[in-house]
């Protein structure tokens, strides 16, 4: 059975074959930019953010402040990276739905189910990373609610570990699955069914994304990689049959 290390590698070797490539130079163009502006922002601002923080922690715990130091700072990394993330997903996601229609096509042999135009499959894109962002945001409030709490935060950075794997399984796995007039709720559900499959290729996701610059160039081989993912492990699952709609 196909794994997220084998599905990445794979798909990460086709998108910069003939045929592809551009689908790719744009976004990382694009993406590129985007980076350089906000790390540029966030280096002129952390330790701002850092003191004002350390300066919330009650008195009654100082002498745990060298646990929660490095926790906070854990945290404030998490949110800032997951900030950006959804940021240059929401720039990249029309190019990242065409290229996930091609890879289909070269990997599956397969055309999507998906008989939308060029223009209404951009514009239909960005409608469905709103969709993406009504479900993540109201839980990454909560979350960066928890990362301020005294004691509670002390399990923060694991919470945000989690979601962001979860989220990144999301971002990625939608585009062969959108394209597949798969519903968003139907879309959650197949991953909770393979829930595994899911935050393994998530995991490895959040893994390369973290890597500077280079993750420019390898998060279009994702997804490829989450064509191969849907293809192996959930195109065959049972939609869901409750009146919701396709999109």
């Amino acid at each position: 059975m196909l794994n997220a290390m084998d599905a990445m590698r794979r798909g990460t070797r086709l998108v910069y074959s003939r045929g592809l490539r551009r689908y790719v130079f744009l976004p990382i163009l694009v993406n590129l930019v985007v980076y350089v502006s906000m790390f540029s922002y966030v280096l002129s601002e952390f330790g701002g953010w850092l003191a004002s923080w350390m300066a919330m922690v009650p008195g009654w715990l100082s002498w745990l402040e060298w646990l929660i130091w490095p926790l906070f700072v854990v945290s404030l990394v998490l949110i800032v990276f997951f900030s950006f993330t959804l940021v240059t997903h929401l720039i990249a996601a029309p190019f990242y739905g065409f290229l996930a229609a091609r890879a289909e096509v070269e990997l599956t042999g397969r055309e999507p189910l998906d008989d939308r135009g060029w223009l209404k499959t951009g514009v239909d894109a960005l409608g469905r990373e709103m969709v993406k962002l009504a479900y993540i945001l109201p839980r990454m409030i909560a979350l960066f609610i928890i990362s301020w709490i005294p004691v509670l935060n002390l399990i923060a950075p694991l919470l945000w570990v989690l979601f962001t794997a979860w989220t990144m399984s999301i971002t990625y796995l939608d585009y062969p699955m959108d394209n597949n007039k798969v519903s968003f709720r139907d879309m959650r559900k197949r991953l909770s069914a393979r829930w595994w499959p899911s935050l393994s290729f998530g995991g490895l996701v959040t893994l390369v994304t973290w890597i500077p610059l280079a993750n420019l160039f390898l998060l279009p081989g994702a997804v490829a990689g989450a064509v191969l993912m849907w293809d192996q492990h959930y195109r065959q699952l049972p939609a869901v049959t409750d009146g919701s709609s396709g999109r």
